[in-house]
């Protein structure tokens, strides 16, 4: 917390701080995974250098640099001592000063966290609902930034979507173009063809996005990205989310509608595959995007 380790029972914060109330932080949700004899902190600089210029948007001004910030992650894993698959969520955030929205020279604190963490969703196969609630729009806030406030759209949309039996939800955009999920970027297929939507349909710029279009193309796979009909979701022969914590989710049915033969597709299994080799330190191509803990 703010250049200091402290112990999980002590990382405390004011009960006033202005992020808790008005939602004035950016995040990362960032894996580390087991390999040989090593821990490797998935595409580091990249998840950073998001954070900053997420932090950029909303004024979040601090006093730490890329280089600062992966060294103090690097440094945190270690003392934590962790080897298993790992979770770790960096973030700005506003702190306390006085109330209001104005947070002009209010403190802009920064904390990491490091934790052991398997999956994200409990059911490997999703089952998922079209979202009653639209994704916003970069005319209300930015969808590129990764900001803290922006989730309060996701957590309706994802617990509408468990109180009625699902795993998770999809979010269209204003103009009734598939989006993504609550917290995930999603890809369908169609004639072995891999299409995902584009920056406009209010997407995050995902960084496991990014990965699975690399990889798809090393595959020979073809890519595409457009927009997407919800009803193009229905007629898909696979679909799957790609996320840093959800990583290659094959989805199986869409508004009670199954996805191609209802199992994980081809395609999908030969991306799962290779993301698990390069995240797993077995393709020598992608060694740049791993950061060695010890």
């Amino acid at each position: 917390m703010d250049g200091e380790f402290v112990k999980w029972a002590d990382a405390k914060i004011h009960i006033l701080t202005h992020a808790l109330h008005y939602g004035t932080a950016v995040f990362e949700g960032i894996r580390a995974y087991p390999s040989k004899d090593n821990l490797n902190i998935f595409r580091l600089n990249d998840h950073i250098n998001r954070m900053m210029e997420s932090a950029k948007i909303y004024y979040l001004d601090q006093k730490y640099n890329i280089d600062n910030i992966c060294n103090a992650t690097i440094e945190l894993v270690k003392l934590n001592n962790l080897h298993s698959k790992t979770y770790i969520r960096p973030i700005i955030y506003v702190g306390y000063k006085s109330i209001g929205l104005n947070f002009t020279d209010f403190p802009i604190n920064i904390s990491i966290i490091a934790i052991p963490y398997e999956n994200y969703f409990d059911e490997p196969l999703l089952r998922l609902r079209t979202s009653s609630w639209r994704r916003f729009s970069e005319q209300s806030t930015p969808p590129l930034a990764k900001a803290s406030g922006n989730y309060l759209n996701s957590v309706l949309g994802k617990l509408e979507a468990i109180k009625d039996g699902y795993d998770d939800a999809i979010m269209l955009d204003i103009h009734g173009h598939v989006s993504e999920g609550t917290g995930e970027n999603i890809f369908i297929v169609k004639d072995n063809e891999l299409v995902t939507p584009p920056y406009s349909s209010s997407i995050l710029k995902g960084i496991t996005r990014d990965t699975v279009i690399h990889l798809a193309r090393d595959l020979g796979i073809n890519v595409r990205e457009r927009l997407i009909t919800r009803f193009e979701l229905y007629q898909a022969d696979e679909s799957f989310f790609t996320g840093t914590a959800a990583e290659i989710a094959p989805i199986i049915e869409v508004d009670r509608r199954k996805i191609g033969d209802g199992k994980q597709g081809e395609i999908t299994k030969r991306i799962s595959l290779s993301y698990k080799d390069v995240v797993s330190d077995n393709n020598p191509k992608y060694t740049k995007w791993l950061t060695r803990i010890y």
